[in-house]
């Protein structure tokens, strides 16, 4: 404590924390004694300058003073500002490069393993930034790469079947629609007075006929009896044997269960039968070969691979990362020997897959000239024509073969309504569709066999394809052999 013009200043001494060695606690003297106050130091006084003294001017006898005295002589001598300016940016160079190297060496140690001792694939003799796990991942990467560029390479291919899959199936069905419109129009036109009861006839067997083109398992021979034996109740009602009510329902399934014995409309079913095999068939099975194809696609886009494929892939596609080689492609006749490998059983599906667009061929051209489906569907109409012309003309002889075989009719007191058919609106899509149907159906059929020819080697070329186009190196660029990087 001491007076300091005029005030008391006091100050707290604190005492140290106490000191302990890194290599355990040692004694130590304890502090020397003093005071519980000490006294601030007073602040230095500034120099008292003599009169006429500028701020700044160098006082005499001090260095700056002689330096200046001198005449600048000082600085020619030792080098000046020049030497310690050099000295200086010697000084930061060396530091940076120090700190360049030092960064260098931290990165090697961090990210970069001698050898990679834990790697099961990615071995390589330089030094490796791969983990096991990390192989792992790489491994799970390369299989979705491939599964994704088989599912690019085949989407073109999937999209032209898929495609024209689906407009063969609504043309077959508009095509069954007008068909079945048009025969309802001849009933209407011309049997007015049993229309509504056969045109519910008619539309069960255009159902019958959609559904074998959609692979119902049903016989056409079947669907085609049925029809004939169902409507021959209705045209012995109205045209063999009419009457001013119609014949009991014990009385129409009489006629219906003779109708093969009696033949009313001679050898028409037959042909019909035989018309409708020919031309139903080959669209039954062509839309059923479309779907195929799209099956064989889409299983061929999910391959299962074998472990060793596996291996090979993370080798070829990411082993290269591991050593820092991120942008490298595998070499061309090192990528075609990977690939050809995972793709083995390829060779099989080859061999099928052009037999497989050969019998399409096949069928196309079963399904057009006289048993072409728009020909057959279009002309039914007129089978149903003849049969009901010549069980009119032949009408007293059926009528004696139904008496020896079901008695005289059996009549019940009510009559069948007649046609509530809209002929001017079927007869209109009709006519649109025979204007437009070489167009919607064959012309399509030929354009697409002509496309599905292009794909015949799809299947053998597919490895060449796939390296050629994403996964190799072009020629002349430095590539990955699995081993290094080497320039072909």
């Amino acid at each position: 404590m001491r007076a300091e013009r005029g005030l008391w200043i006091f100050t707290l001494r604190r005492e140290p924390p106490p000191f302990i060695h890194p290599h355990g606690p040692r004694a130590r003297p304890p502090p020397p004694p003093g005071p519980a106050f000490a006294p601030l130091p007073s602040p230095p006084r500034p120099p008292i300058r003599p009169a006429g003294e500028r701020r700044g001017s160098p006082r005499p006898g001090s260095p700056r003073s002689a330096a200046q005295g001198a005449g600048g002589r000082g600085r020619r001598e030792d080098g000046g500002g020049g030497r310690r300016w050099l000295y200086r940016h010697v000084q930061q160079e060396i530091m940076k490069l120090s700190l360049d190297v030092a960064v260098a060496y931290l990165r090697r140690k961090l990210l970069f393993t001698e050898n990679g001792v834990d790697l099961q694939v990615c071995t390589s003799k330089n030094p490796t930034c791969c983990t096991k796990k990390m192989e792992e991942l790489y491994q799970t990467a390369a299989k979705q790469d491939i599964q994704q560029l088989l599912q690019t390479s085949s989407a073109t291919l999937k999209f032209l079947i898929s495609r024209n899959a689906a407009a063969f199936q609504e043309t077959f069905e508009t095509l069954i629609r007008l068909a079945e419109n048009y025969t309802s129009t001849l009933f209407c036109n011309a049997y007015r007075n049993m229309a509504a009861e056969a045109t519910t006839r008619v539309q069960e067997f255009f159902t019958d006929v959609g559904l074998f083109i959609f692979g119902t398992d049903i016989s056409t021979e079947e669907f085609v009896n049925r029809f004939f034996d169902t409507l021959f109740p209705v045209v012995y009602n109205h045209v063999i044997n009419p009457g001013l009510t119609d014949i009991s329902l014990e009385y129409a399934e009489c006629l219906r269960m003779a109708r093969r014995d009696i033949r009313p409309f001679g050898n028409v079913p037959k042909k019909a039968i035989g018309q409708m095999g020919r031309s139903l068939l080959p669209s039954r099975t062509f839309l059923q070969a479309l779907n195929l194809g799209i099956e064989v696609i889409n299983t061929t886009d999910h391959l299962h691979f074998s472990k060793d494929c596996s291996r090979a892939l993370l080798r070829m596609q990411y082993c290269p990362h591991c050593q820092g080689l991120t942008l490298s492609k595998p070499c061309m006749g090192y990528c075609l020997n990977v690939i050809r490998g995972c793709l083995a059983n390829m060779a099989e599906v080859d061999l099928h897959w052009r037999g497989y667009i050969q019998s399409l061929e096949e069928l196309s051209s079963a399904m057009s000239g006289t048993y072409d489906i728009e020909h057959v569907l279009l002309n039914f109409h007129s089978l149903v024509n003849d049969a009901l012309l010549q069980a009119h003309i032949n009408g007293p002889e059926l009528s004696e073969q139904v008496n020896k075989v079901c008695g005289p009719p059996v009549r019940k007191p009510t009559q069948s309504p007649g046609c509530s058919f809209d002929q001017n609106k079927d007869n209109q899509g009709l006519e649109m569709f025979s204007r437009d149907s070489e167009e919607t159906l064959s012309s399509r059929r030929k354009e697409f066999i002509s496309h599905l020819r292009l794909y015949r080697a799809f299947y053998g070329g597919l490895a060449d394809q796939l390296c050629g186009n994403e996964l190799a190196a072009a020629d002349g660029l430095p590539c990955w052999n699995g081993e290094d990087f080497v320039r072909r």
